[in-house]
């Protein structure tokens, strides 16, 4: 039995989180196609994240579409207890994103884009900084950039 009487689905391993939802329109003979993209996050907050983006009519498909591309797309973050190994900055495209290890009892200082991939990755210490652009979704992807080229020494 998936569901329970209240509706109540059994809790996921994964942390879902809507980035972006962007209404999309395009003139056709017929009228105005209208559709929507959405920008999700998912990840364990084990150091597991994936980030998908998914196109559909309707935003509840669009949001299916974006989490399933994201859990297939994980990439692995290697963690340093609560933070991460070292510094790092990127830049993709116009976007640059700072990302700098903190002490334990710091939190996640860091704005919204960075927030949401950072959290799903389950940093919890960790100060950073967006640099270039204010687009989210370039924001997204340069954040996972930079968790992606993480350097550890196994000592």
């Amino acid at each position: 039995m998936l569901a329970s009487r209240r509706g109540q689905f059994p809790p996921s391993e994964f942390e879902e989180k809507i980035v972006q939802v962007n209404r999309v329109s395009k003139k056709t003979k017929g009228g105005n196609k209208i559709g929507f993209s959405v920008l999700a996050v998912v990840g364990d907050k084990k150091g597991r994240v994936g980030v998908g983006l998914g196109g559909a009519p309707d935003v509840s498909s669009a949001v299916r579409k974006a989490v399933a591309y994201a859990k297939k797309h994980f990439i692995v973050v290697p963690l340093r207890n609560t933070t991460i190994p070292h510094e790092v900055r990127v830049k993709r495209g116009a976007a640059k994103v700072l990302l700098k290890p903190a002490p334990p009892g710091t939190g996640v200082i860091a704005g919204g884009a960075v927030r949401a991939v950072v959290e799903a990755a389950g940093i919890r210490d960790i100060v950073s900084k967006i640099l270039g652009s204010k687009n989210q979704a370039s924001n997204v992807y340069a954040t996972m950039e930079a968790l992606k080229s993480f350097k550890v020494s196994r000592v």
